[in-house]
């Protein structure tokens, strides 16, 4: 059973995870940076443990630290929320080595699920190994990456090469992985992603669906639950197909497949295997608290045990 947890993250997150905790009875103990010891996060936890220097590369994303500070405060668990190293597949092979319990899914699942292509061979999904004018037009896309960046759409061929060496550059420059490929690029698609959560025992369940169509730069906007207008059968799909992603890299915990969907398809794009910054919606229209599920089945329960 847990009965304390760091939290690997400041803010709003932190905030989040550590209210959870208290309605649960469980210990909580903050990480914080110098610019951060006055943060809300760091002053309402039970305990709170300094990382020295301001950088958040000299801070929260030291997991060496972090793993330090979990054992010096006398935690059992670390929840990493999300952002930082919430998707560090090496950060929680290090919880689980220190003998605390990672409030996240297996590192083998964070691995397989980082590389878009990886994710999209899971899915039986082939990229366009050589795009004609029959494909156009294509999306560029980084395997790493995320937020538009690494991200171009090619609507002639002979601009093709030129945006795979920006697209590449990009990647290389903010994710530290240049690798990228070429998909078909779907005009006019509707953003939908689904809410997973699967527990130690092989059991997978989708939460519905959320609509995050309306985006600035990349970045939603606002979201939806459940997404508005999709046919039953459309839905259904989207449902078998986010539980097949969890299943196919035997995900434990909360994550998110996400799709885009056009002409009555759903195109599989990626999963985050994380907690989401948009939970809280699911959570308001199904009435279940997602934080209190993921420390439930790191605690080894079964979702049927969750009462859902």
């Amino acid at each position: 059973m847990i009965t304390s947890v760091l939290v690997a993250n400041r803010g709003e997150i932190a905030c989040r995870i550590a209210r959870t905790c208290r309605e649960l009875g469980i210990r909580t103990v903050a990480v914080h940076s110098d610019a951060d010891a006055n943060a809300l996060h760091a002053r309402t936890a039970d305990t709170a443990v300094r990382l020295p220097g301001a950088a958040p590369a000299d801070t929260y994303l030291r997991g060496d630290l972090i793993v330090k500070a979990a054992l010096a405060a006398g935690a059992d668990a670390v929840h990493p929320g999300y952002g930082f190293l919430s998707e560090n597949a090496g950060f929680a092979r290090a919880v689980r080595d220190a003998g605390l319990v990672w409030i996240g899914p297996p590192p083998e699942a964070i691995e397989a699920m980082a590389s878009k292509t990886r994710a999209k061979e899971l899915m039986g999904i082939e990229p366009l190994r050589e795009v004609t004018e029959a494909d156009l037009p294509v999306l560029v896309k980084a395997a790493a990456g995320g937020g538009g960046r690494g991200m171009r759409v090619v609507r002639r061929l002979a601009d093709l090469d030129g945006e795979l060496a920006a697209a590449r550059a990009e990647a290389a420059s903010a994710f530290g992985d240049g690798e990228v490929f070429t998909e078909p690029y779907v005009e006019g698609g509707r953003h939908v992603e689904v809410q997973v959560l699967a527990d130690t025992h092989g059991t997978v369940w989708a939460l519905g669906t959320r609509d995050c169509s309306l985006q600035r730069r990349h970045q939603k906007v606002i979201e939806e639950a459940p997404a508005p207008g999709l046919p039953a059968r459309l839905t259904e799909e989207l449902h078998a197909l986010a539980v097949r992603a969890a299943r196919a890299v035997s995900y434990v915990g909360a994550g998110t497949v996400e799709f885009l969907v056009a002409g009555g398809r759903a195109h599989f794009l990626e999963m985050n295997t994380r907690l989401q910054v948009e939970h809280p919606v699911t959570e308001a229209v199904f009435g279940v608290d997602l934080v209190q599920a993921q420390l439930r089945i790191a605690s080894g329960e079964t979702l049927a045990d969750l009462g859902l």
